[in-house]
C-alpha cells in the first residue's frame, strides 16, 4: 500500500513538472513556432504603426481576466469577453489569428492561443528583450463580466495596488507595466473627466503641471470628439524608454492612473529609483525590471497540462 501510494505522489509530481511555463516548450513538437510569430509581427509591423502598443496592452488585458489564457480571442456574442467595457479600444486579434494560421499549417493542434498573444506582445514592442516561457493552454470560458475588475486608468493609485497585488505582481510591476505607455495612444474619452470634471463643480486634476494643461485641453476639447487620440508619453512617444516616468515626476502624465504612479510613497520611491545618481549602477535597470515584470505577467493563472484545451481556431470555442 505505501509503495502504491508512493507510485501515485511520483506520478503526480512528475505531472506537474511537465504541467509548467518553460522557455522553449516547444522547441520539439512545433520548432518553428516562435519565429512565425516574429516574423508575423514584423510584417504587420511594417504597416501598421501603432502595432506594439496593441499587441502589448492585448497580452495586458487577456491576463488580467482569468489568466493568461487567450480567452479575450473567443468571439461569444455579445456576452463575450472581448466586449466588455474594460476592453474598450483593445485591437490585434486578426495578428494573433494571422500568426495561428501559419502555426496550423505546420503544427496543427500543438501552440495555443495564449502563448502565441504571450509571444506576439514581446516582439512588437520593441522594448527589452526577454524570452518567453510556454507551454499555456487556451480557456474554455468567454463571459463579459469576468472582467469586470479590469484596472481602469481612473481608479486611485491603492485600488491599482490592490488589483495588482491580487494577480500576484508587486508594486515595481505597478509601476513598469504602467510605463508601458511610453509608446502608444490614448482616446480623449479617457481624459475628459480628468481635464475637465476631475473635482465637484467641475475643474481639472490638480496634479498636471499648469503648462501642460493648455496642450491637454487642446487635443482634446470640451465636447469634442472622444476618439480623437494623443500620445501618452509627452516627448518620447516613439521610443520604448522610461522618459514616460520623469514625465510622472514632473507633472506631464497624460493618463490619470500613471499620474498617480506619483502620490503614493512606495510607488514614487520605484520611479523615482530609475534618475538617481547611482541608479544605473545600482540595483536594477528599468529595462531589466520591465522584462520581469512581463515574465511575471504571463504566468497569471495559466493552464497547463491537460487543462483547458489547444483552439485550432483562437476566435472559437
Amino acid at each position: 500500500m505505501a509503495l502504491i501510494f508512493f507510485i501515485l505522489i511520483l506520478s503526480h509530481l512528475v505531472g506537474m513538472s511537465h504541467a509548467q511555463l518553460k522557455v522553449g516548450f516547444y522547441g520539439k513538437t512545433c520548432p518553428e513556432a516562435e519565429n512565425i510569430v516574429t516574423n508575423v509581427v514584423r510584417q504587420v509591423a511594417a504597416s501598421t504603426q501603432n502595432i506594439a502598443p496593441v499587441l502589448l496592452r492585448l497580452h495586458f488585458h487577456d491576463c488580467f481576466v482569468q489568466g493568461c489564457d487567450g480567452s479575450i480571442l473567443l468571439e461569444n456574442g455579445e456576452i463575450g469577453e472581448r466586449h466588455a467595457f474594460g476592453h474598450q479600444g483593445v485591437q490585434g486579434f486578426d495578428v494573433i489569428e494571422r500568426a495561428k494560421q501559419e502555426i496550423e499549417k505546420v503544427c496543427p493542434g500543438i501552440v495555443s492561443c495564449a502563448d502565441i498573444v504571450a509571444l506576439a506582445a514581446r516582439d512588437a514592442a520593441n522594448g527589452p528583450s526577454y524570452e518567453v516561457e510556454t507551454g499555456r493552454r487556451d480557456g474554455l470560458i468567454s463571459n463579459l463580466t469576468l472582467a469586470a475588475n479590469m484596472p481602469d486608468v481612473s481608479e486611485s493609485i491603492q485600488i491599482l495596488k490592490a488589483k495588482f497585488s491580487q494577480k500576484g505582481l508587486s508594486e515595481k510591476d505597478l509601476v513598469v507595466l504602467s510605463a508601458a505607455h511610453t509608446i502608444g495612444t490614448t482616446a480623449c474619452f479617457f481624459m475628459t473627466q480628468r481635464l475637465y470634471d476631475f473635482v465637484p463643480g467641475g475643474g481639472s486634476d490638480p496634479s498636471i503641471d499648469p503648462s501642460f494643461l493648455p496642450e491637454l485641453m487642446a487635443a482634446c476639447p470640451r465636447n469634442g470628439d472622444v476618439n480623437a487620440r494623443l500620445s501618452m508619453d509627452r516627448g518620447s512617444s516613439e521610443e520604448f524608454d522610461n522618459n514616460i516616468l520623469q514625465n510622472v515626476r514632473s507633472g506631464f502624465a497624460v493618463l490619470r492612473s500613471d499620474a498617480s504612479l506619483y502620490e503614493d510613497v512606495d510607488t514614487r520611491n520605484i520611479v523615482d529609483s530609475y534618475f538617481g545618481i547611482f541608479s544605473p549602477f545600482l540595483g536594477t535597470s528599468f529595462e531589466d525590471d520591465f522584462a520581469n515584470a512581463m515574465v511575471k505577467m504571463g504566468r497569471i493563472d495559466v493552464l497547463t497540462g491537460k487543462q483547458g484545451k489547444i483552439r485550432s481556431v483562437c476566435s472559437t470555442f
